[in-house]
This record gives structure tokens, C-alpha cells and sequence, in this order.
């Protein structure tokens, strides 16, 4: 009974705003290997959208798909536009309670393909990766 009870406190609290929907962020938006590391992009939906979206940025190992701690992590976007300067957004990211966890805010005020540049320093090394993701 006690697991029913706290089961629907955590539903009812995200379906409120009441606590980040990031938490829920089960859905892969897009996945890429760089090296020895695995970039996970996951949302709730599963997709960016215009506006304001929350997501998750999990780093795990290639070998053997344990979580690495990334240390600083940044991610920003671009997409360019014949005869536009390119649209930059760049992501609010926290480090999560979970190792190699990373909760994320970006905004775009357009829908389209982006390039998602990540890059980190920290004890599973530094380095960085390009990608795609689209905006819908």
C-alpha cells in the first residue's frame, strides 16, 4: 500500500511541475560514441520541441555500460540558415544525484535539425562530440 501511495505522490508531482520533469527523462533523443564514452541525449517525449525543454544527458561507458563521471559537461546547438548567421542555444546543465547523470534546460525559438556539440573534462577524461538532433 505504502509503495501505491508513493507511487502516485510521484506522478501527481511531476504532472504538476512540482518536481523536473527530467526525472521521468526516459526516452532517447539521440545517442553518439566518442572513444570510449557513450553520450545518452533522453527526454520525456523522447524529442526537442520550440521552447522551453528539459532533458537528461547520461555518460556511460563503451566497454562495459557503467555510468563515467564527465566532471564539466557543456552542450550547446547551432543550426545554420543560407544567408542567416547561425542560431546558438546553449544548455543550463547540473550535475544529478546519479554518477554520469546530467540534468538539462535549452530553449529554441525555431523547430530544425540541430548540431549538438558536447564536450567534458573530468575523472572519465576530456573530450568532446558533434550530433544531430531535431527540433520539432
Amino acid at each position: 500500500m505504502k509503495r501505491l501511495v508513493a507511487a502516485f505522490a510521484l506522478v501527481l508531482l511531476v504532472a504538476v511541475g512540482i518536481m523536473p520533469a527530467t526525472w521521468a527523462a526516459d526516452k532517447t533523443i539521440a545517442t553518439q560514441k566518442a572513444k570510449d564514452v557513450v553520450i545518452t541525449l533522453k527526454s520525456e517525449s523522447g524529442q526537442w520541441t520550440k521552447g522551453k525543454n528539459a532533458f537528461v544527458l547520461e555518460f556511460t561507458s563503451a566497454k562495459d555500460t557503467q555510468p563515467l563521471d564527465a566532471g564539466t559537461v557543456t552542450l550547446n546547438t547551432s543550426m545554420t540558415m543560407t544567408g542567416m548567421a547561425p542560431m546558438i542555444a546553449g544548455a543550463t546543465l547540473n550535475p544529478d544525484k546519479a554518477p554520469g547523470r546530467y540534468l538539462g534546460t535549452i530553449e529554441f525559438s525555431d523547430t530544425g535539425t540541430r548540431q549538438v556539440t558536447v564536450t567534458w573534462d573530468g575523472p572519465a577524461g576530456k573530450g568532446s562530440t558533434k550530433f544531430y538532433a531535431p527540433v520539432r
